[in-house]
């Protein structure tokens, strides 16, 4: 593994005080990695992506650095080196796509890069001008995955990429989470395995709040990662 880009000590998380989501692990990504996170329905995947979003308050930790030095998931600071894509998302809905990605991109002091390839990579063409709120859901993730891609945050966060995507922009979906490597790090999960063996340099089995496993690069196959699953669902 390489140099950390983000270490988690001892995190956890919980929804009315009194429901444990996350519960008391520690976390590591690498800069310039791919790294998936799996696990049953209600292992905590979504809420983990929220916390590293500053979305989620009601948690704790007993240390967070970035680069090395301490941040706060809710920031400005850190919020400016992560962007993330979540599984149903139907915010700025009056809002074209080209409308998003301009207001995104100034948010984050970025001059609006060409995405000319990434709209034709992802079929997005007719898309490009109509209001969020008239897309299908798959769409939706379409001009959220384009932002993001156009973006090249330090750190990408995805929820579920795959939901809803058609077989073609799937397949470009991968190759541009195997390409990102270049600009940075993506932590994304995923309930499919194709996604997670294809793509990821190491792979999280997230089982009742905890890291239960973790797979690295030489180690990441579908059964193996099955396997897991299996022994989570019978404990």
């Amino acid at each position: 593994m390489g140099q950390a880009l983000l270490t988690v000590k001892n995190l956890s998380a919980w929804y009315n005080n009194e429901k444990m989501i996350l519960s008391d692990f520690s976390f590591e990504l690498a800069e310039h990695e791919v790294a998936g996170l799996i696990g049953l329905n209600g292992a905590g995947k979504t809420t983990f992506l929220k916390v590293l979003s500053g979305l989620h308050p009601a948690f704790r930790s007993d240390g967070i650095c970035f680069c090395g030095s301490p941040v706060d998931f809710r920031k400005q600071d850190f919020k400016l080196c992560r962007y993330t894509v979540f599984a149903e998302d139907n915010s700025f809905s009056y809002f074209t796509f080209r409308e998003y990605l301009a207001y995104v991109c100034s948010a984050y002091g970025k001059v609006v890069p060409d995405v000319s390839e990434l709209i034709q990579g992802f079929h997005f063409e007719e898309y490009a001008d109509t209001l969020l709120r008239e897309m299908s859901t798959g769409n939706r993730k379409k001009a959220f995955l384009i932002t993001a891609f156009a973006l090249k945050p330090r750190l990408l966060l995805l929820d579920e990429p795959v939901n809803g995507l058609d077989f073609q922009s799937t397949e470009y979906l991968y190759r541009q989470i195997l390409g990102y490597k270049e600009h940075g790090t993506v932590l994304f999960s995923s309930h499919i395995l194709e996604s997670i063996t294809l793509t990821s340099d190491r792979v999280f089995v997230l089982e009742d709040g905890k890291i239960r496993q973790t797979f690295e690069h030489g180690q990441i196959n579908a059964e193996g990662i099955r396997e897991a699953l299996h022994d989570e669902n019978d404990r």
